[in-house]
């Protein structure tokens, strides 16, 4: 999971205690390498209406890991990481362009219940890196006389394989706590097999949050990542990864569309950070 570097840099703890003098002296504090002076930094944005937060315990309250609305036939299904996922997810609630600094309209396009989730079986059997991915099913609501999904508010962002190196990708999550969303327009690289890109300010809360691009002669977008993957998305606020989404992602994607057997999935463990 995104690691929160630069507060644990500034003597705090990993649960946001601060650690006293004699505990945490400023010789042991964690040597944390630095960004390079080239690397962007993300910007505080307006959301967009296909990318929200998930809350597991309730909203209003705390929110964990971003989502996003994809499009299907069925207009119910958000992508995630793998890594955000355990359980059934069912009972926790999504809320596309979340804004909490506004006490009139916080969830501006509604808030959405999960049923199901569905996950590749080789994270589901081992957390393989390579497939830390998740989407979500969730139900519709009555509006009136008919029953209006997610998808019909907000728009869905076309699922795609993983971006060639080069590819430029915006890149909009909420972090952490954060009322707002950052996002961060840069090009990809390759690390290891991973798509990866350089931008400082995505920390914890930033998992699953969608690598859009631009498709040529449409005003739709394609995601061809979330933040995930190699150390479940980074130990660094500034160098993000996704796993290199292939021909498995859409199997995933084709299970929910069918509403086959939905997966329980288990706590994804240690990072490796």
């Amino acid at each position: 999971m995104k690691r929160v570097i630069a507060t644990i840099a500034a003597g705090l703890g990993a649960a946001g205690t601060v650690l006293g003098a004699a505990t945490a002296p400023a010789s042991a504090a964690p040597s944390v390498p630095s960004a390079r002076s080239t690397t962007p930094t993300a910007s505080t944005s307006p959301g967009v209406p296909t990318v929200g937060t998930l809350f597991t315990d309730g909203f209003p309250g705390g929110h964990s890991c971003t989502a996003s609305v994809i499009a299907s036939p069925t207009h119910d299904l958000l992508l995630t990481a793998g890594h955000c996922v355990s359980g059934t997810a069912a009972g926790w609630l999504f809320v596309p362009a979340y804004d909490g600094t506004s006490a009139i309209r916080p969830a501006p396009y509604g808030v959405w219940r999960v049923e199901r989730a569905y996950v590749a079986p080789r994270w589901k059997s081992v957390h393989d890196t390579q497939y830390d991915y998740a989407i979500l099913q969730v139900a519709g609501q009555r509006h009136g006389w008919r029953t209006v999904q997610v998808q019909d508010l907000t728009g869905g962002n076309v699922l795609s394989t993983a971006p060639q190196p080069g590819t430029e990708i915006t890149d909009v999550a909420y972090n952490g706590g954060a009322s707002r969303p950052v996002s961060c327009t840069v090009p990809t690289y390759l690390t290891d097999g991973y798509p990866a890109f350089d931008c400082d300010g995505y920390v914890g809360g930033s998992s699953g949050s969608p690598w859009l691009s631009a498709i040529p002669g449409s005003q739709l977008k394609a995601v061809r990542g979330v933040i995930g993957g190699l150390h479940q998305g980074g130990c660094y606020s500034y160098t993000s990864y996704s796993s290199s989404f292939t021909s498995e992602v859409y199997a995933v994607y084709n299970r929910a569309v069918s509403g086959s057997a939905p997966d329980t999935v288990t706590p994804a463990g240690s990072d490796g950070c």
